[in-house]
């Protein structure tokens, strides 16, 4: 579902703040894969989804979802087939449109707009059955404005428009990093509900190794612009945060002794 081959980006070539964000990058899922990305700061993991977005173009190498070749397709050519949660909450729904409305808007993405009613009431009715699922009360709250849910709400809300119109491909960048503890774990349940029940093949870069563990089928990690490790089935099944450590250790050349540090560098 998703090919990327041998994809390199270099910010600010030439300069005293070059920088190689990805390098000789070759990554391939199969349909319905949920990976999860790891890396310290600068390891190329957000530079990786935005790649596959299209938000800049890459230097070299190709980019391929479902065999398609998008590699030189602008952001919004690719928004039809590839939904997105950002870190912040703030971004991805409209604040002073409704629940409904900001629904509607998803359902009708990438499609004709005519000047027939915003919403009708069979798309209500169908926003009513989506929300339920959520488990957060939403459904009740159709023609409330965006702007007054919590933050933990709109991420959830943010899944659920994302996978509202079964995208060949599903980011989610960091999309709990700014929850609280208990929210994140909310927002994570959902995710992997959605996930599942569309059967969405899945980038999921996170700050935390035991939500990388925990959620997804695979795991990759990312050091200096390069994928140096990936892992699956039951061998991710059996991982634990000291063998993430250990393994990056081996591979990077590094000694760390808490994931604090892996995460931060």
């Amino acid at each position: 579902m998703l090919k990327l081959e041998h994809v390199s980006k270099t910010f600010n070539p030439g300069t005293i703040n070059e920088k190689r964000a990805l390098q000789d990058v070759c990554l391939r899922l199969a349909p319905g894969d949920f990976v999860t990305v790891i890396g310290g700061n600068g390891a190329g993991k957000s530079t990786l989804l935005n790649a596959v977005a299209g938000v800049w173009p890459v230097d070299k190498g190709s980019i391929l979802v479902d065999n398609a070749d998008v590699t030189g397709l602008p952001e919004h050519r690719r928004a039809a087939f590839i939904g997105r949660v950002f870190q912040d909450p703030m971004t991805g729904t409209a604040p002073n449109m409704q629940l409904e409305e900001n629904l509607a808007l998803a359902a009708r993405r990438g499609k004709r707009r005519g000047l027939g009613w915003g919403v009708t009431k069979a798309e209500r009715e169908e926003y009513h059955e989506r929300l339920k699922i959520l488990g957060l009360g939403l459904e009740d709250r159709l023609t409330v404005k965006v702007g007054l849910l919590s933050g933990g709400q709109r991420q959830a809300l943010t899944l659920l428009m994302a996978a509202m119109q079964d995208p060949k491909l599903l980011l989610l960048d960091e999309h709990t990093a700014a929850l609280d503890p208990a929210t994140a774990k909310k927002v994570l349940e959902i995710s992997d509900h959605i996930v599942q029940e569309n059967h969405l093949t899945t980038l999921m870069i996170t700050h935390n190794m035991k939500d990388a563990i925990a959620h997804g089928n695979r795991l990759i990690m990312m050091n200096e612009g390069r994928v140096i490790l990936d892992v699956s089935g039951e061998e991710k099944q059996h991982l634990t945060v000291k063998d993430l450590m250990d393994r990056f250790a081996a591979i990077a050349g590094e000694t760390i002794d808490s994931d604090e540090i892996l995460l931060s560098k």
